[in-house]
């Protein structure tokens, strides 16, 4: 018997339909499968949020989801950003909210969807949004800057 199931998705709005192992991670799938690298490997363990998609609009840990549950589903990566998301990542580049930036994908990914469920956040709310992603570089006050900015529709 085989450990193999076939997935069909899409990511970025592209359809996906692989023979993947039923054990992969959506964020092995999306870095091995799909050459997907935007989204990191950081714990392995959904504690800080360098993994973080967008699946069916909501934020997901991709290094703690099975790649066969996301059958049907659609799953959007730090590289299917669009229109929707671009205001965050020009205050990002604004504020220089990252510095290393491995986090930065699971941040941006998490306040867009943020942004598109309460389009003028408290800052309890951005650092609620941001509760499961962990930047060991810049301290949040330049992150919280960028969120606050496009919370209040500056540009």
């Amino acid at each position: 018997m085989s450990d193999d199931v076939i997935l069909s998705l899409h990511v970025n709005g592209e359809p996906q339909r692989r023979l993947i192992p039923a054990a992969r991670t959506l964020l092995d799938f999306l870095r091995e499968d799909l050459a997907l690298t935007g989204s990191k490997h950081g714990c392995d363990v959904g504690d800080c949020g360098a993994c973080t998609v967008r699946v069916d609009g909501l934020p997901r840990l991709a290094c703690i989801t099975l790649a066969a549950e996301m059958e049907g589903a659609s799953v959007q990566t730090i590289e299917g950003i669009g229109p929707a998301e671009a205001p965050v990542v020009a205050a990002f580049d604004k504020h220089v909210a990252s510095q290393c930036g491995y986090c930065t994908p699971g941040i941006v990914l998490c306040l867009a969807h943020l942004l598109s469920e309460q389009p003028s956040p408290s800052d309890d709310a951005i650092r609620d949004a941001l509760g499961s992603n962990i930047c060991r570089c810049t301290g949040y006050t330049k992150i919280l800057a960028a969120a606050r900015e496009v919370a209040r529709g500056e540009r």
